[in-house]
């Protein structure tokens, strides 16, 4: 599971590993935590090109009767979407990508849990594969984030991780939905290390989050 996650990147900085033209401000974000929103990118038919949006994290389906589904639908596995009734729809016609700079799994330790921050090497955003709905009369828009098993790097850690996309294949996810992409990225493109469990509370969000534990 992914249950938390960093958004710190400046817009302009998502406005170049995106393709997006939106310019609207958001805060940056150390400790992105599930009912929050958060930056989101999807494919606008109308306007013919990516857009960046504010989806509220926790996929609630249009046929949902509340928004409380959406607490247990942060995730997406990917072996199974095409297979749950929550996920269907949104594989077929309503796919994204969720720009991050990071994202915290807790390693099960003798002491108790130890969150580790995972990103890249060279610090460059991550896009994580995903898929959003519309619900409501208010038209809330909200997201899930799909998961695969993980890579060496974070095998470690967790047994999970996001579906972290290659650049190069954004387009195709977003306006076709190849499926073969929805795998463990490449070992060496990841790095984790130990973080303070200050983490563990969403209250806290703040740089200091992302610096390795003492």
């Amino acid at each position: 599971m992914c249950g938390r996650y960093s958004q710190n990147s400046p817009i302009e900085k998502l406005r170049d590993v995106f393709g997006v033209m939106e310019r609207f401000n958001f805060p940056p974000s150390y400790n992105i935590a599930p009912t929050q929103y958060a930056p989101v990118v999807r494919f606008s038919k109308a306007k013919g090109r990516n857009e960046l949006t504010l989806m509220r994290w926790g996929l609630v389906p249009f046929w949902a009767k509340d928004i409380e589904i959406g607490n247990k639908l942060i995730n997406a596995r990917a072996e199974t979407l095409a297979e749950k009734p929550s996920f269907r729809g949104a594989l077929k016609y309503r796919r994204c990508i969720i720009p991050a700079d990071g994202f915290y799994e807790w390693q099960k330790q003798a002491s108790g849990k130890q969150p580790f921050n995972i990103r890249r090497h060279d610090h460059e955003p991550l896009g994580f594969a995903g898929l959003w709905e519309e619900w409501g009369e208010d038209r809330l828009h909200s997201f899930t984030i799909i998961t695969t098993d993980a890579n060496d790097t974070v095998k470690p850690v967790h047994a999970r991780m996001p579906v972290i996309l290659d650049k190069a294949d954004y387009a195709a996810w977003l306006e076709s939905g190849e499926t073969k992409l929805l795998k463990p990225c490449p070992d060496d493109w990841l790095e984790a290390y130990p973080v303070s469990k200050r983490v563990n509370s969403p209250a806290n969000n703040d740089a200091a989050l992302l610096a390795p534990a003492l």
